[in-house]
């Protein structure tokens, strides 16, 4: 029967999504937040650890949007069975210099629809129905990497149908984006940064996000949208002034010598 195909794709959806969370999220918690809690902690971007109960919160969220994914996923599987999508499954149709064209693609394309639909979020109206739930994470675990509102799980989701109405991809490049957007992702909830000094100055590295960029947006909401680059936010002037200080700050703490740092910065 046609509805137990839809049924078992949700089902095979939803189970590939659940083991992904769990082991991006749940090795470097452990790692971090359990097993070598002591040893990292000046790791820590902001100095405290975080309660039960919004660890708790953050991973009953994040399984609902992951019940909100897999029915997007559902949706995109009878678009592409009834011949609506652009996704194609022969290599050899667009070429290899195409289909690795086409996992930066995915990716530049993904961050710009980040940036706009997260701005568009924190805009007043919407922010208390929409975004609220993501923000009551104000020092993330890696457990909040999709801990949203159901209404904002759908407006990350709709990113994949949307684009493969118009845009030809091959599954291996889709799988490529979402593993790398699942470690993103995660790396920018960790709330412990691991990326080394003066890498938010470096000429080329600059353009990266940190795990320090998007732990302050969680802890002050109206800077540092952006997801995986730093173009958006630098394009348009919504970086937080003190990031770079703040990156090298953690950093110093991180080799133990904040003291130096705070009294020059003094």
């Amino acid at each position: 029967m046609e509805w137990q195909v839809y049924l078992d794709k949700f089902i095979a959806s939803g189970g590939k999504n659940l083991i992904r969370y769990a082991l991006f999220a749940g090795i470097p918690y452990f790692i971090f937040y359990v097993l070598f809690q002591s040893k990292t902690f000046r790791m820590k971007i902001q100095q405290k650890v975080p309660k039960a109960k919004d660890v708790r919160r953050e991973v009953l969220y994040s399984l609902s949007s992951i019940v909100v994914f897999s029915i997007i996923s559902m949706f995109t599987f009878h678009m592409i069975q009834s011949g609506q999508s652009a996704l194609y499954g022969d290599m050899t149709e667009f070429g290899q210099v195409y289909f690795w064209l086409s996992i930066p693609m995915l990716i530049i394309l993904h961050d710009a629809w980040f940036y706009w639909t997260h701005r568009a979020m924190h805009w007043k109206p919407l922010f208390k129905y929409v975004h609220l739930v993501h923000h009551k994470s104000t020092d993330p675990t890696p457990w909040a990497a999709f801990s949203f509102h159901p209404f904002e799980a759908i407006i990350q989701g709709a990113y994949f149908p949307l684009l493969v109405l118009i845009i030809p991809v091959h599954p291996a490049a889709v799988l490529t984006w979402i593993l790398y957007q699942f470690a993103l992702n995660v790396g920018g909830h960790l709330g412990f940064e691991v990326f080394p000094k003066g890498f938010t100055k470096h000429k080329v590295f600059r353009w990266h996000n940190t795990a320090t960029h998007h732990n302050m947006h969680h802890k002050y909401f109206s800077c540092n949208y952006s997801l995986y680059f730093n173009v958006w936010d630098r394009l348009m002037g919504t970086n937080h002034p003190k990031y770079d200080e703040t990156f090298e700050e953690v950093c110093a703490r991180r080799a133990g010598t904040s003291e130096s740092v705070n009294s020059q910065a003094a």
